[in-house]
């Protein structure tokens, strides 16, 4: 039973969404102030994250930091009535894998939850296949990047977007394939969260891996040099 915390200060959404997943069968958990997250997030696993960033204790994007490092192996979904640009962004470059806008639809959020928890079961939507890019070892069933010199550190969504490129490599792959494919199938909106786990990708495996950006379209893997 896959376990949720939602973080969340106001009562009313946070006994609300409690409710919903233990109904989904999931095993959740309300934290009304960060204090309380950080907490739990310290005494025990949790495999996905529902963070609201308007808490009245705490920094939400500090706190999207500080709960990427307790639990490196979860999802961690923002949910933010902020809807400008650069609050994502900042969001997702502190750790979060996604975010959902207020208000939100809950068959919309049950349909990115179930997504993001199938695809980060062991061996995800694809099965346990390990592909191999020159150092590389993607390892879907263990959800590992490996090297010679050791492990890649991925965040989840990084680990997802390096498969799903690698299982096509050298061919150009649409920001919307991606958004799919990675995220939730039902995706609509801005898609700056591909670029910046793009650029996350980059700066991680180096001269190890080239992703091309192709403009007004999406990306590609190239193949890795012959030695």
């Amino acid at each position: 039973m896959a376990r949720v915390v939602i973080v969340e200060d106001d009562d009313t959404i946070g006994d609300r969404l409690a409710s919903m997943l233990r109904a989904q069968g999931y095993e959740s958990e309300w934290c009304p102030d960060g204090a309380a997250a950080l907490a739990r997030a310290a005494r025990e696993p949790a495999e996905l994250v529902l963070l609201d960033l308007g808490l009245p204790d705490a920094d939400g994007f500090e706190l999207c930091r500080r709960l990427r490092e307790l639990l490196p192996g979860a999802v961690l979904v923002v949910l933010t009535a902020r809807t400008g640009e650069m609050d994502v962004v900042e969001a997702l470059e502190a750790g979060a894998d996604d975010y959902l806008t207020k208000p939100f639809r809950l068959a919309e959020l049950q349909a990115r939850i179930a997504a993001h928890l199938r695809r980060a079961a062991p061996g995800g939507a694809d099965g346990a296949v390990r592909i191999r890019h020159g150092d590389l070892l993607i390892d879907r069933a263990a959800r590992r990047c490996l090297t010679a010199a050791g492990e890649v550190e991925l965040r989840p969504k990084e680990f997802d977007l390096l498969a799903r490129l690698a299982a096509a490599v050298g061919q150009a792959v649409s920001r919307e394939d991606l958004m799919s494919d990675v995220w939730d199938e039902h995706w609509f909106g801005p898609t700056k969260t591909l670029d910046v786990h793009v650029a996350a990708l980059r700066r991680k495996l180096g001269d190890r891996a080239r992703i091309t950006t192709l403009r007004h379209f999406g990306y590609r893997l190239e193949p890795p040099p012959e030695h």
